[in-house]
């Protein structure tokens, strides 16, 4: 079977690194042959975090090397597509180039919501529904979360199916107990520069408790300084990631409620449960679901919150230990590839012959 995955990023993109790449391997094991044909290269999107914006030229290069693909798409099975083929594009001619194939739609984010709740009226008027027109013509529509799911099937999707974003325990080494040292407790969140943002929230809880106890903030993958707050900014690697989530020893999510927020699919609280770690989020969306209160860490609503579950959690190795350990067998169970590609690959058959 071959299959034509048509992502939006290649491997420094998160989303398509995890929704898709990650997958490549053991979906060959399945005997799906796997093309992918990414829309913006790892230097555009570099270059966009930079400068904050893709350049004319990329964009338009990017549209046509995309056209060109699509174009031939009588020589695959299926098309795998990271939200949209086109965006921004007028959906009749998105449309056009999907005839004569399945296709499946994935959603880790309310991607819809760059239309729908655009600040421009004529964007809301001539691509609000962009999404859901596609939606309803696909042959399958994979959701991160319910929020995304349950608007696929608003949407009409005909065949629907929930995919977390997972970790590949083969990366996400078994962790050992920490025992007690005299080191500075750390507390690690890890984005992107667009992403940082969300650290904002924290900005009290985290100067207030800082002249209660020592401890550090750890920050991978985007720059911020806080007042009164010991930060340590890493870059973002794929080959140190899991090592400087894993040897802190709190992970955070903070998040704004707004529908944005409420599309997201708690990836980098996976990414700490898998290392061990206990794990403090704002009760957003899949959040709510992810974290078991109590169990393998805490939801977070206000500062002083905030404050009680991060203080608790940092004088107490024990504890952390604890809801670590717990975190971890759930990711075992529910969150990573080795549970979840067997799953995906008999989608992808299924929706091959288009049933």
């Amino acid at each position: 079977m071959k299959v034509l995955a048509l992502t939006r990023y290649s491997t420094l993109g998160a989303s398509s690194r995890m929704r898709f790449l990650q997958y490549l391997p053991a979906l060959a094991v399945e005997g799906c042959e796997i093309e992918v044909q990414s829309l913006f290269d790892d230097e555009a999107l570099l270059s966009k975090y930079q400068q904050g914006k893709y350049g004319l030229i990329t964009v338009l290069n990017s549209f046509i090397e995309r056209i060109a693909i699509m174009r031939k798409r009588n020589l695959y099975d299926l098309l795998w597509i990271e939200k949209e083929a086109l965006p921004w594009m007028p959906v009749w001619l998105e449309k056009s180039m999907l005839q004569g194939i399945p296709y499946i739609l994935d959603y880790d984010d309310a991607w819809f919501h760059n239309y729908d709740l655009h600040r421009l009226k004529i964007i809301r008027q001539l691509f609000g529904h962009r999404l859901d027109e596609l939606m309803s013509n696909a042959t399958l529509v994979i959701g991160g979360n319910q929020y995304l799911a349950q608007r696929a099937r608003l949407a009409g999707a005909p065949w629907v199916e929930i995919l977390p974003t997972v970790i590949d325990l083969e990366r996400y080494f078994k962790p050992e107990i920490k025992s007690k040292t005299d080191k500075i407790p750390v507390v690690v969140w890890i984005g992107s520069p667009s992403t940082v943002r969300y650290l904002q929230i924290l900005k009290k809880p985290l100067q207030q408790l800082a002249q209660r106890i020592p401890f550090q903030l750890r920050v991978i993958g985007g720059e911020i300084d806080i007042s009164g707050v010991n930060v340590q900014c890493l870059p973002w690697s794929e080959n140190t990631e899991v090592e400087n989530i894993a040897n802190a020893d709190v992970g955070v999510m903070p998040l704004l409620d707004s529908p944005w927020e409420r599309g997201k699919c708690g990836y980098k609280l996976i990414q700490y449960m898998a290392c061990g770690l206990p794990v403090v989020a704002s009760p957003i969306g899949v959040n709510t679901e992810i974290v078991r209160s109590g169990e393998n860490g805490y939801l977070a609503n206000n500062v002083n919150e905030w404050i009680g579950v991060l203080e608790h959690l940092l004088i107490d190795a024990n504890l952390r230990n604890q809801m670590g350990q717990s975190g971890r067998q759930r990711v075992e169970q529910e969150y990573c590839l080795q549970v979840a590609a067997p799953n995906l690959a008999m989608w992808l058959k299924k929706a091959a012959v288009g049933s």
